[in-house]
């Protein structure tokens, strides 16, 4: 979104009153802005520069307001106080009008046919008898920036220029040249320049350097001369200092310049609308003529008004409201869209000003309509309509990848998607034609040049980064590739891939090959050729030759693994062996991860034919409960119904937080879908028919919901008189329970008292220190200082390694269910100033 930064005091004088930061927040609010920041210019350069950059600077107070990025009306002081004046009713929305010159013809743009190679269109206008000062001046000058940054794209699509028009005299003749041919005094330059020069230049220049390349590549360049041959300006580029405009300037001469011919006139539009206020007759442009190549002449600027009719009852339906046709029409007009009712059935006739130029469609009035009530007023209503989301199929894969990998004892690593030629081409020993890679066509930076087409120089480039870690280093990364496909709409496709590497003193191939195994088990793919997987041989620059295997699965190519390259390895200033696997994951997805719930066996059916839930797993659904009571009341009256839509209206399901067993009996207790009235219940009940077949295998539930259709009898109701198994002596039997159970609780105290056996191990430890020059004693005494619960430090000695080196061996024991060796390790290598590695030397059970 654009933010316009505006002078606080010189808004609350243009609004005619003062408000507080708060009340001036919620009136942004309230009219669909944001107040984004609250700061000054000696601030804002004291962040960016430096506070030496920030002496001298003003205090000013300036406020950063976020506006849509289609409300071009709002990008400048005028427009902001114009909007909000009319939004608090305190001004009606002016009237915008186009007139002719008072004395003399229109002032004349004539464009030659050389134009078509670069810009093809123009449009003009003239404000006649403006007064500036200098806030309006610099309003100006900063209106014309935004519309340059927003819909003008960065000036690829429209320039603006504008000029003192009594420095010069029409008409205009708008045309292009060679570069050579080109010679003329730019804005703020002493001397005069070739178009050529002018191009050198400006590369230099932080902010005109940008707009070279829309003309530099072109044969000839686009230029306005007035009538005497003086330029006006080389549009896109940069206007001439004879005809620039100033606080003294009285007439303006506004030229848009553009590719886009319906831009142009929109920007024009802007920029003559915002500013006519400050003409001697209010509200009024002069018109220009503007003659194409063809001869066809056009009058600008068009301060067009259109109308458009809509009915109430579309607006309150969409925005969830109940307001007359006169209320609603009264709402737009605040949003400087003059309304009326009609007259015929609920019709409202709306007038859209040559400001509102975002307006393009019914939903365009209808949000208008919902800025002006007031989004806070709007009540909060139940969705008549409910949906039960599922999870992407290959982001559910990922997760479920993620987890298992991570368990393997492997580090998650997440990198730009974004890198450079160089990452993914020379460093690998790949050509860049090579890679199906997308281009960024004006990349920031040397690191952010294409979309990756690979996750292995993210992995190697965090190894790199990481290279005092302990070893061995084990990363993966589960993540989207873009490479070309012109199958595609947009010429380019995500594919999922993922990627694992493993860093150490030797290559570990066999622990990459066992990643890969792992993988392929928990896809549930056996190794075997043909339905299966298998590796074979495959030549590929970025191994070692001989030392590289492709993946095929289901005789399909998914990926590669094997020992990379050693001027790979070095290309990203890496020491060491590194293996890498990486493959594609999308065709483990297979068909079924697609399939619509729709395409599930519901449940009653499920039931009734005994389907199997799972394919070959022999478990079948339970049979529906025939009973419609429960504990909310009777299913199939009104009333239980009322009571479970109640419970429901603050929980997702009847017990706990996930579906369960107990939903499935309640939701075959209803015999009927519920009506609409019960909105949570329908919603539920939507949300628990969805499982279809699944329902079978939705966990249990910890109490009984659904009630018997009628009592069981009980063996005294049927046979009062006849205990053929009764005990002659019910006092002996209930001495007897008594007695058995003071045993057991007797037996149960004496076990409680019994000390647990603790579990303990000895373990020794070997600290290996950077260098020679490591304190050896403040290694051990950083060592000695990590304490913990469960664990007790023993003897320590100094082992030699070698060329002058020690390592600390220390030992201790430790209380298994407290202290783990991984916990142990974290803590000692976090030391890193001393410590290079930990290794565990011996480890025995005491």
């Amino acid at each position: 979104m654009p933010t316009v930064g505006v002078k606080r005091d010189l808004l609350f004088k243009a609004l005619g009153r003062t408000y507080t930061d708060e009340e001036f927040d919620e009136l942004c609010f309230e009219f669909g802005l944001e107040l984004d920041e609250i700061t000054s210019e000696k601030e804002i350069i004291s962040r960016e520069q430096g506070d030496n950059k920030a002496v001298g600077a003003s205090d000013i107070i300036l406020y950063k307001i976020d506006v849509p990025a289609n409300r071009y009306d709002l990008l400048c002081l005028e427009g902001l106080v114009r909007g909000l004046q009319v939004f608090k009713n305190k001004l009606d929305a002016p009237r915008y009008r186009r007139v002719r010159p008072v004395s003399g013809e229109p002032q004349k743009l004539i464009i030659t046919k050389e134009t078509a190679a670069v810009r093809p269109y123009a449009v003009a206008a003239v404000l006649r008898d403006i007064t500036f000062t200098q806030e309006r001046y610099d309003s100006f000058i900063e209106l014309q920036e935004k519309l340059h940054q927003n819909i003008c794209r960065k000036r690829s699509l429209v320039a603006i220029g504008t000029h003192d028009l009594d420095t010069i005299s029409g008409p205009f003749t708008y045309t292009a040249k060679p570069p050579g041919d080109i010679c003329f005094q730019p804005l703020n330059q002493t001397k005069e320049y070739t178009a050529t020069q002018l191009m050198s230049l400006y590369k230099s220049d932080n902010h005109l350097k940008h707009y070279l390349p829309i003309i530099e590549d072109k044969p000839v360049y686009p230029i306005i001369y007035d009538s005497n041959g003086v330029v006006l300006s080389m549009p896109p580029i940069i206007n001439g200092n004879h005809s620039r405009i100033t606080l003294k300037t009285k007439n303006v001469f506004i030229e848009c310049t553009a590719t886009d011919v319906t831009k142009a006139k929109i920007v024009l539009d802007m920029m003559v609308t915002m500013f006519c206020e400050y003409c001697s007759q209010p509200f009024t442009v002069e018109e220009a003529e503007v003659v194409y190549p063809d001869g066809k002449t056009c009058i600008y600027p068009e301060l067009a008004y259109r109308k458009e009719k809509l009915s109430s009852d579309f607006i309150n339906r969409k925005v969830g409201i109940n307001e007359s046709t006169e209320r609603i029409a009264q709402l737009l007009t605040r949003m400087c869209l003059l309304s009326q009712a009609t007259g015929v059935g609920d019709e409202i006739e709306v007038e859209i000003p040559p400001t509102r130029s975002d307006v393009i469609h019914a939903c365009d009035i209808m949000e208008d309509a919902a800025i002006a009530y007031g989004f806070n007023n709007i009540t909060r209503t139940t969705p008549r309509t409910y949906t039960v989301a599922n999870q992407f199929p290959i982001n559910k894969l990922t997760e479920l990848l993620r987890q298992d990998l991570a368990a393997a004892g492997f580090t998650e690593a997440l990198n730009f998607a974004l890198c450079s030629q160089e990452d993914i081409a020379d460093r690998l020993g790949k050509k860049i034609s090579e890679t199906r890679a997308a281009h960024i066509s004006n990349p920031k930076t040397a690191e952010f040049q294409v979309a990756r087409t690979t996750l292995l120089p993210g992995l190697l480039k965090t190894i790199a980064a990481n290279r005092k870690m302990p070893l061995p280093l084990k990363l993966f990364e589960v993540s989207d590739v873009v490479l070309k496909d012109e199958t595609k709409d947009v010429g380019a496709r995500n594919s999922r891939r993922f990627c694992a590497v493993y860093y150490n003193k030797s290559p570990g191939f066999e622990v990459i090959h066992g990643l890969l195994d792992r993988t392929m088990q928990l896809l549930e793919v056996k190794p075997a050729r043909g339905e299966g997987y298998h590796i074979q041989a495959a030549d590929d620059s970025t191994f070692f030759p001989g030392r590289c295997a492709e993946i095929f699965v289901r005789g399909k190519s998914v990926g590669r693994l094997g020992v990379l390259h050693p001027d790979v390895i070095n290309r990203f200033e890496l020491t060491m062996p590194c293996s890498a696997l990486e493959m594609d994951i999308e065709p483990f997805l297979g068909h079924t991860a697609e399939a619509l719930l729709t395409h599930d066996v519901p449940m009653q059916e499920a039931v009734k034919h005994k389907f199997n839930t799972r394919g070959g797993s022999g478990q079948t659904l339970l049979p529906s409960p025939a009973s419609t009571k429960t504990v909310f009341g009777d299913m199939s009256t009104q009333a239980g119904l009322k009571a479970l839509n109640d419970f429901l209206a603050d929980k997702s399901y009847v017990e706990g937080f996930v579906a369960s067993l107990a939903d499935v009996g309640v939701f075959d207790a209803i015999p009927t879908p519920p009506p609409p009235t019960f909105s949570h219940l329908r919603r539920w009940y939507s949300h628990i028919k969805s499982f279809g077949a699944e329902r079978g295998n939705l966990p249990s539930s910890k109490r009984q919901f659904v009630l018997p259709a009628a009592p069981v009898p009980s063996a005294s109701e049927d046979d009062d008189d006849i205990d053929l198994f009764g005990s002659d002596d019910e006092t002996e039997s209930v001495e007897a329970a008594r007695i058995k159970e003071q045993r057991l609780a007797e037996y149960a105290a004496k076990k409680a008292k019994k000390p647990a056996l603790i579990a303990k191990s000895s373990i020794m430890l070997d600290v290996k220190p950077w260098d020679d020059e490591t304190d050896m004693a403040k290694l051990e005494e950083c060592v000695r200082s990590v304490s913990m619960d469960g664990l007790l430090w023993g003897q320590s000695k100094l082992v030699p390694v070698g060329y002058g080196i020690k390592k600390l061996q220390i030992g201790c024991v430790v209380e298994d269910d407290k202290v783990g060796t991984d916990l142990l390790e974290e803590a000692i290598t976090a030391f890193d100033e001393y410590v290079q590695s930990v290794d565990v030397a011996a480890f025995n059970k005491i």
